[in-house]
């Protein structure tokens, strides 16, 4: 693993490393940003998921959360969302290929050969954290925004036990439903719709739901509130009668500017998860 960079922040160390990744064939570069307390003992570790077009570096410069999870002794781990380079597939098109992972493991050419972001952010990712910094593994909760906020969510469904808690900015929920879905899950994984139900939070919500806390905020102007389909989502929890709260915020949009505005409220909302005995 390489040192990409060090920068002290709020009385702890952003980094960026980059490392040579089993699952995605390519190399991969993640931001993780280590408080203070990391100096003394392992601390716990929130993930952040970016959504489409971004890099490991957008919400780690934009979202505003190393301030709040200094406060609070937690660690914040900001993953890519695709494979990227030479010789790795891409689209012309901004919501598929590189930059548009989607969280799933490919199983279609010509993204099968380095498409494998369920394992990467799931397996492979944790395990290089947990032997490389001072992380608490077993106290671990997850965040995402959009594309990633989707990834949150359905990470946190598919492995019960692993995350303490679970939310979202603005995340697609159901995405074999949408425009923002049906493309790339068909791209990636093929036209049985059967394997696309794994990935797709309100399905896995009326299935199977999650055994912690859930805190979701979308913007009423989001202006790709049709493609979020976050009603669907929202029917899902009320059904189930799963522990959660989701809150429309009046007149906020997509961008980064709604997810700094709450990023404090969600840093605590984790805190209180990731220190309850």
């Amino acid at each position: 693993m390489e040192t990409v960079s060090e920068n002290r922040a709020f009385g702890g160390v952003q980094g960026v490393y980059r490392h040579k990744s089993s699952s995605t064939n390519c190399e991969m570069t993640f931001g993780l940003f280590l408080p203070e307390e990391a100096k003394d003992g392992p601390v716990p570790v929130l993930w952040y998921l970016s959504g489409l077009t971004c890099t490991h570096e957008n919400a780690m410069t934009k979202a505003g959360a190393q301030a709040w999870c200094a406060e609070q002794g937690i660690a914040i781990v900001f993953p890519d969302t695709s494979p990227r380079g030479e010789g790795v597939a891409n689209d012309e098109a901004y919501d598929l290929g590189q930059g548009a992972g989607f969280y799933v493991n490919a199983t279609q050419d010509p993204w099968k050969p380095h498409f494998q972001m369920w394992d990467y952010v799931a397996e492979e990712l944790p395990a290089l954290l947990g032997a490389n910094f001072n992380l608490d593994m077993s106290r671990q909760a997850i965040t995402g925004h959009s594309m990633g906020g989707h990834g949150a969510l359905t990470l946190a469904m598919n492995l019960p036990g692993r995350f303490r808690s679970v939310s979202a900015f603005a995340p697609i929920c159901n995405p074999t439903n949408s425009d923002w879905g049906r493309k790339q899950l068909l791209a990636y994984l093929g036209d049985d719709e059967t394997a696309w139900a794994k990935h797709d939070a309100t399905l896995l919500m009326r299935e199977a739901g999650f055994d912690g806390p859930v805190l979701i905020d979308t913007g009423t102007a989001d202006q790709f509130g049709d493609l979020l389909k976050t009603e669907s989502l929202a029917e899902a929890i009320a059904t189930r009668r799963q522990e959660a709260t989701l809150r429309m915020q009046k007149g906020y949009d997509h961008s980064y500017f709604f997810v700094s505005t709450f990023m404090e409220e969600h840093v605590s909302f984790h805190a209180d998860a990731l220190y309850r005995e």
